[in-house]
């Protein structure tokens, strides 16, 4: 084996050209495939807790008809008495509170201002006092305030106001629709604007207390979800539905009809995006392997029949074909190895300064939704165990491919080999 070994080495640096020109496709595709595995998943999990801290929560308590309208958001199918559900949820120690979610139309009044305007926004009623235990709302007010009971005062994104020429202190008017199917308008005043990490709430959404919302919208103290953040009791592993499922349990067994739904399952686009992440990254390290295997099968190529007469020399001092083999896949492994490092080391090159400073890209998210929660800057996180994968995979990958020229020379006969010009 260290004769082997050595043969291996002698032959790597007897063509140092083509080794390094190998080694280094090899070392660029398994950079590129560091890099933007490691980008994708920094703006998968920072999506994720945006996803959770300011739209979704851990989960959703919610009438068992609203799923299915949801993108409506119909006030129809509420929670009565929300309450006594978050008094038994207390018990348990799941933090919840209320909210009604409802679409409105807004309008910035002209007068006495010049600038107008009005779009279409999702309205989102919260308690002030119990938000904060799930959201983290109240830390994204950047000028202005935060809400307080019993005003006629909205908080909007800083987006939303730019668009329409607002800014605190403006009065707006939102048009709405009653849980009974009443037109009617809201005169209220923004107290506050918000800049979120999350861009869905900077771009379309409206906050208002709850206690005005369910005087406007003839609530009658029902809403239409309860928000959760399920204590350390309960099960946040990576099955987010098994946790929802038993905070359902606990709901019916204190005799509430209604239903709990994941994160995962009230952001199906979110759900969508990392799946078509992970497939994103089988592409990437498919192509990897397609440069790997054109790269070192022409380069196997070329070291096997350039050396057809010393192949048939070793053959015939009694060399078997296995030490033969042995000693080619050694030479493939080392190209590997030397790519596979490469890779290594230009991927967390390129990486660092992603996940240091990230990648500004806030004027292409204010114009167009790519569905990730992320508002601004997009950051990579260091995924330690794929790097050492894609690492130990480009070694394994050229010995692999190296396998077809050097059977294709074994099964030349020796005296063919020695005559060989």
């Amino acid at each position: 084996m260290k004769f082997l070994l050595a043969l291996a080495f002698r032959n790597l640096t007897r063509y140092t050209k083509r080794t390094v020109i190998t080694a280094s496709a090899i070392a660029f595709g398994l950079g590129l495939f560091i890099v933007l595995d490691s980008f994708l998943k920094g703006a998968e999990m920072e999506s994720e807790i945006n996803l959770i801290d300011y739209e979704t929560a851990s989960a959703k308590v919610m009438h068992p008809a609203y799923l299915g309208e949801r993108d409506n958001l119909p006030l129809k199918y509420v929670i009565e008495e929300p309450e006594k559900i978050i008094d038994t949820l207390d018990g348990n120690s799941i933090a919840a509170t209320p909210r009604v979610v409802f679409k409105a139309e807004l309008f910035v009044r002209e007068d006495p201002y010049p600038e107008s305007g009005s779009v279409y926004v999702k309205g989102i009623a919260l308690d002030p006092s119990r938000d904060d235990e799930v959201f983290r709302l109240r830390e994204t007010v950047k000028k202005g305030r935060y809400l307080e009971e019993d005003e006629n005062g909205v908080l909007i994104g800083e987006w939303m106001a730019s668009d329409l020429g607002a800014r605190v202190g403006y009065p707006l008017t939102l048009r709405v629709r009653t849980r009974y199917g009443a037109y009617e308008t809201m005169d209220m005043e923004i107290v506050g604007l918000i800049n979120s990490p999350n861009p869905q709430i900077n771009k379309s959404t409206v906050f208002l207390p709850l206690s005005t919302a369910d005087y406007f919208l003839d609530m009658d103290g029902a809403v239409t979800e309860l928000a959760l953040s399920p204590g350390l009791t309960f099960d946040r592993s990576r099955d987010p539905d098994k946790m929802a499922g038993q905070i359902e349990r606990i709901l019916h067994t204190n005799g509430y009809d209604l239903q709990v739904h994941s994160w995962k399952k009230l952001a199906p686009d979110y759900v969508a995006m990392a799946a078509m992440k992970s497939t994103g990254s089988r592409i990437i390290l498919f192509l990897v392997f397609v440069i790997a295997a054109v790269g070192i099968t022409n380069t196997m190529l070329m070291a096997v029949f350039e050396r057809i007469r010393e192949l048939g020399m070793m053959r015939a001092m009694g060399m078997t074909d296995r030490q033969i083999r042995l000693s080619f896949l050694l030479e493939a492994g080392g190209i590997g190895l030397i790519g596979a490092l490469g890779g290594l080391i230009f991927g967390a090159l390129v990486n660092w300064p992603l996940v240091e400073w990230g990648w500004d890209f806030t004027p292409m998210l204010k114009q167009m939704d790519i569905g990730y929660r992320i508002s601004g800057v997009f950051r990579s996180m260091w995924n330690i165990p794929t790097m050492f994968r894609a690492f130990f995979a480009g070694i394994v990958i050229a010995m692999l491919v190296a396998l077809f020229p050097i059977r294709r020379a074994l099964k030349m006969q020796i005296t063919d080999c020695l005559r060989d010009e």
